[in-house]
């Protein structure tokens, strides 16, 4: 059994997912202490009981010979699995990009080296070697005496991927404190590269996130792999978050009397999201809705809406919901990394989701969250480059998506005909998805959501 809870929130997701809800409360009911680490600074934070501090944290310089050992064991992670994984061979070529500097001039070695050295024994040899790195650096000892001055038992990264927190891994493991992870979010596994370190414990979704795990680090323990759900949705069986619907309606300046239509903005790495709400609005101003609807824009909290601005001026009938979340000033993390939710944020998206008659997004996330509300969705996915388009149909050959396309529980239209066939389709009553959108989330939510705070804390807690 462990006493003393360490937290490391590194960004304004973790905040969310476990400083926002009842994860807090819930931890105070087992842990006698609490100690959250946190790269987000402290004033964001609301007040806590005696026995749970704040210590605010600095990301360190990163040596250039750090920087070689992180990056190759991530691009031999992505080349030991491209061959039969296109999310991760996407995301590969991606990171190919030649910059002019040490670092971009290092990066074609890295790639010619790891196309032959990139089993698990030498990606882990690359992290052994990163982390001697470490040693002298000023980083290692801010964090060793940091975690010596504020003693835990567990230490747990609210993320797994952050390169920054790979000196606070090794000191951890130097003071023979348990670490654990949380994988951050349903695509990270199987699409993306190595996470920042090894972990003696790792807390997953789902049995099937449980299983990617397995396959994409085989070096780890099927005992050390613990199914707990995700925090990311308790509050939406939280009642403290939401309002009521007459309420919802007037703060956005909806007509209650329509179908409210959700459509929801990924940030600017989806370039086509302007497009399609234009051809939506433009369904709307030419009539060739079977009805007429209230539509709600949800932009992403990722980033500032002004790539919208445009599409707001054109079309006034439009409502929006711009993110409530507080850009916090911190240095060293990136500027997404920063912005953490308000609880009126939080209840917004609650209140839309279980009003809305369907939701719209381009294959984000947040197609789980409208099944959680048994809400139908519509996946817009035109892009195929060579329709002059960003090509976002390839996202469909990416694992996670590859599964929401086979469950057949979402509305995926490749082009304008589809789409306005989807929106009436759904406007006269037809959906017949239910069960297909209620077996999916079962698949990657394992645990009631409910019992997710209470499966997190039981787990964290009896660490042995």
């Amino acid at each position: 059994m462990r006493e003393r809870l360490g937290i490391v929130i590194t960004d304004g997701v973790g905040f969310r997912n476990f400083i926002i809800n009842d994860f807090i409360s819930e931890a105070v009911t087992s842990f006698k202490e609490i100690v959250i680490f946190s790269f987000l600074p402290a004033e964001v934070y609301p007040k806590f009981p005696a026995n749970v501090r704040v210590v605010p944290l600095d990301t360190m310089p990163e040596r250039t010979i750090s920087w070689f050992f992180r990056k190759f064991k991530e691009v031999a992670h992505m080349q030991k699995f491209a061959a039969g994984n296109f999310g991760i061979n996407d995301n590969l070529q991606l990171m190919r990009a030649l910059e002019w500097n040490v670092q971009g001039l290092l990066n074609p070695l890295i790639y010619h080296l790891t196309r032959f050295l990139h089993s698990e024994r030498i990606i882990l040899l690359a992290e052994r070697l990163q982390y001697a790195t470490f040693y002298g650096q000023s980083a290692m000892a801010f964090y060793r005496k940091l975690l010596l001055d504020n003693p835990v038992d567990v230490l747990f990264f609210t993320h797994q991927r952050p390169p920054f927190i790979a000196p606070i891994i090794k000191c951890a493991k130097d003071l023979n404190i348990i670490t654990s992870t949380f994988i951050f979010s349903w695509d990270n596994l199987a699409s993306k590269g190595r996470m920042a370190g090894s972990f003696d414990r790792y807390l997953v979704w789902s049995n099937l996130m449980k299983s990617d795990l397995l396959e994409f680090y085989d070096s780890v323990s099927n005992a050390h792999v613990h199914v707990v759900g995700t925090p990311q949705f308790v509050p939406f069986v939280t009642e403290s978050f939401g309002q009521e619907r007459a309420d919802f309606f007037k703060k956005f300046d909806l007509n209650p009397d329509l179908p409210l239509v959700v459509f929801t903005c990924n940030d600017s790495s989806s370039r086509n999201d302007p497009h399609y709400l234009d051809v939506l609005a433009q369904f709307i101003e030419n009539k060739q809705l079977t009805q007429e609807v209230s539509v709600l824009v949800r932009t992403s909290p990722a980033e500032d809406p002004l790539r919208f601005a445009a599409i707001r001026e054109k079309y006034p009938f439009l409502k929006w919901n711009d993110p409530k979340w507080i850009l916090a000033s911190n240095s060293g993390t990136e500027t997404w990394a920063q912005r953490t939710p308000t609880h009126e944020d939080i209840s917004d998206l609650k209140s839309m989701l279980q009003y809305a008659a369907f939701t719209i997004n381009v294959l984000s996330t947040i197609t789980i969250d409208s099944f959680i509300f048994d809400k139908p969705v519509i996946n817009p996915v035109f892009g195929m480059g060579s329709n002059g388009l960003w090509n976002d149909q390839k996202f469909l050959k990416f694992r996670h998506l590859e599964i929401l396309e086979r469950a057949n529980a979402s509305l995926i239209v490749k082009d304008a005909d589809q789409y306005l066939t989807a929106i009436n389709f759904l406007l006269s009553g037809g959906d017949d998805k239910a069960a297909a959108r209620k077996s999916f989330v079962d698949l990657q939510i394992t645990v009631p959501l409910s019992a997710v705070n209470k499966t997190i804390v039981k787990t964290l807690y009896e660490f042995e």
